[in-house]
């Protein structure tokens, strides 16, 4: 088993900081902020759908956080609208992530609507402190993804929404000094994993990939993937996927080469009418477990038990079928979730009303 966040690159080695040499100061042209993943050293990962790019910033946030122990902030998503100066209505969250080097939570933030919407990035310590993350004058680099889909007026997020431009870039993930990005092209086999080396050097068109969708009973290679972690399945690595409505795919990190075409292995239909929101790979009394969050059937605790073996889902499902699973029913309302620790999930609830409480949970 291995984990974006804690899987770092041996090539990397200590020789890599977030001061790499690809990284000059400046002001990130942000268009939007939506999937975040971290790389070493504090260096978060940025995806802009509006901008067609991936943007790698060092934090500079390197220590562990003093206060130590849980994350629990109320409301807040009012928190954010009140030190931005605008309505919590006008403060869309679009993804977090725990930066590993320092434990301390980072939220991608639109203020407004629509494609116009202020790109916003937001820090919350172990103490609860929430504070807009500056970004004048920082290491910054740029990679422009090439291929994306046309600008349209729906506002960027990571979850959902129709609009091809805003599901550019749906999910990243940071894995043995790559980024892997996940999200629509504008070519006729729409969706596509890239795998960017870090540092930036060159970013290719990446993989169109297909799987088939037993919900739908079809083959499908427009859907974008909304979620992935990365996993190693008999030492090799893999990326496990989320579709809409609900398949779960497994993609070997090897099939991923410039300008090819890979259908993945559907290995189980988790149920249609949702959408999965978050996953991560955690390990339970020896066991490894994906941990997955939806938009209608709640949180699943699903087994990795069989996956290696695990056959392609060839036929119309009627309900669920492939990898069992459970339903966390004591973790209701998760729209975001990532790891905290070995032990601790971090999750962003919504509550009746519409706030958003930023919580931490034991790992079921």
């Amino acid at each position: 088993m291995f984990k974006a966040r804690f899987a770092l690159a041996a090539v990397l080695g200590a020789a890599l900081t977030a001061q790499g040499a690809d990284l000059t100061k400046g002001k990130p042209d942000l268009k939007s902020a939506g999937p975040l993943a971290f790389g070493p050293h504090g260096l978060l990962f940025v995806g802009d759908s509006q901008g067609g790019a991936i943007f790698a910033i060092d934090t500079a946030d390197r220590s562990a956080d003093s206060a130590g122990g849980a994350i629990k902030v109320e409301a807040v998503n009012e928190k954010i609208a009140a030190l931005l100066g605008t309505e919590p209505r006008e403060v869309i969250i679009n993804d977090m992530a725990v930066n590993p080097a320092s434990g301390k939570a980072y939220l991608s933030v639109s203020r407004g609507r629509g494609p116009d919407a202020a790109p916003v990035i937001v820090r919350v310590d172990r103490s609860g402190k929430v504070e807009v993350v500056s970004l004048d004058d920082v290491p910054f680099a740029k990679a422009r993804l090439s291929h994306v889909p046309a600008a349209s007026s729906a506002a960027p997020a990571k979850k959902g929404g129709a609009s091809p431009r805003s599901q550019a870039i749906t999910d990243l993930a940071f894995v043995d000094g790559r980024v892997y990005v996940a999200g629509l092209s504008n070519e006729q086999f729409a969706s596509r994993l890239i795998s960017i080396p870090y540092p930036f050097e060159s970013v290719d068109n990446g993989t169109s990939v297909e799987i088939y969708h037993g919900a739908h009973g079809q083959l499908e290679t427009r859907s974008p993937i909304r979620t992935f972690a990365p996993y190693k399945i008999n030492g090799e690595p893999f990326l496990m996927a989320a579709y809409t409505c609900t398949p779960l795919v497994k993609f070997p990190i090897a099939a991923l080469k410039p300008a090819a075409h890979y259908k993945g292995t559907t290995v189980a239909e988790l149920g249609n009418r949702n959408n999965p929101l978050d996953m991560v790979v955690y390990q339970k009394g020896g066991k490894d477990y994906l941990l997955l969050a939806n938009s209608s059937r709640g949180v699943m605790k699903i087994s990795t038990d069989g996956v290696s073996d695990a056959a392609s889902i060839g036929s119309r499902v009627q309900d669920t079928a492939g990898l069992p699973y459970d339903k966390i029913t004591s973790m209701k309302g998760v729209v975001q979730l990532d790891l905290l620790d070995k032990d601790n999930a971090l999750v962003v609830v919504e509550q009746p009303g519409g706030a958003l409480n930023l919580e931490t949970v034991p790992l079921p």
